[in-house]
């Protein structure tokens, strides 16, 4: 096999059997093909052979992306590497896996940026509450339509602060994706999680009376099935749920210039500081992993303290002893 063939095949293994996402299958390939470029170097006549890949050739290419790439960068591209020459190996091409053993750069685990209760409560009431300058006289039709997108603005941040989801969970969400459960609750689908996953996440009350009023007056806006809809009809995007995060947070006087992901973060931070237990917060933000919902105990010392001494029995001694 050589590299063009090797390359096709790889290429349709993550589309086909592994289901990347497109922009996933053409990251995986760049970063193979920028693998195959170092270690054939630019005067070879003829690349490197597949059957003569091995962890020197991998460890020096590494070698050459530090200093242009910070570490988690490095990380995904070893990761890239690993998931190639394991599909090479299934097929006969290599006798192992040379980047198996290789270790990628520690990265540096930022602290995920929360808001406290009273900015989350300031951003989320903000489409109700504050008021954004305009430049000219609003006619009675535009003052309507503007009052319209305003219950879609809280709307949205209800549901990224009430449900904890990803920007782009909130984006893709359909009207068909939420529900009342047997007890009468809102929930939404998750259906487009990340991986592909799905999940159903419970909304709260003000998320369920935000989302109401908001679908009394979407049809009027929009013929798609999308939940939350822009100017012209079309699904929002993940950047113009930014950008309106932005202006409200402007708007409302928060000084911490949140982006929808910290709402996010604030969901888990606050869950937990009202001792909800990791496992059901990672459950509901969709982590794969523990690890991953683990970071937020950094943010929450008070809750772990508490926990702690209530919990220890060495803790607290009575000192009668």
């Amino acid at each position: 096999m050589d590299w063009p063939e090797a390359i096709d095949g790889f290429r349709t293994y993550l589309a086909v059997e592994r289901g990347y996402s497109p922009k996933t299958v053409e990251t995986y390939l760049r970063d193979v093909e920028a693998f195959r470029q170092s270690v054939s170097g630019p005067e070879a006549k003829k690349p490197l052979p597949l059957a003569r890949i091995d962890a020197i050739a991998v460890r020096r290419h590494l070698a050459e992306l530090f200093g242009q790439n910070e570490p988690a960068t490095i990380g995904k591209k070893l990761s890239a590497f690993r998931t190639f020459f394991r599909w090479l190996n299934r097929r006969g091409v290599l006798e192992g896996n040379p980047a198996a053993a290789i270790r990628g750069p520690k990265k540096k685990q930022a602290l995920p940026r929360a808001l406290d209760v009273d900015d989350a409560f300031r951003l989320v009431e903000a489409p109700a509450t504050a008021a954004r300058p305009t430049l000219r006289r609003l006619s009675e039709g535009e003052e309507a339509r503007a009052a319209a997108f305003r219950l879609r603005d809280q709307a949205l941040f209800e549901v990224l602060y009430g449900g904890g989801l990803r920007v782009s969970e909130a984006c893709g969400l359909d009207v068909g994706d939420l529900d009342r459960d047997r007890y009468g609750s809102l929930t939404v689908t998750i259906r487009r999680g990340k991986g592909g996953k799905t999940r159903v996440v419970p909304l709260g009350d003000a998320a369920a009376r935000a989302l109401a009023a908001w679908q009394a007056v979407r049809g009027a806006y929009t013929r798609t099935p999308a939940l939350f809809v822009g100017s012209t009809g079309g699904r929002l995007t993940t950047r113009s749920a930014q950008r309106l995060c932005q202006a409200w947070s402007v708007a409302a006087g928060v000084t911490a210039r949140p982006t929808p992901h910290a709402l996010r973060h604030s969901f888990a931070t606050h869950l937990l500081d009202g001792k909800v237990d990791l496992r059901s917060i990672q459950e509901l933000l969709g982590h794969a992993s523990l690890s991953s919902t683990q970071i937020y105990t950094k943010v929450s010392l008070d809750h772990l303290m508490t926990v702690y001494d209530g919990a220890h029995p060495r803790a607290k001694q009575s000192g009668d002893e």
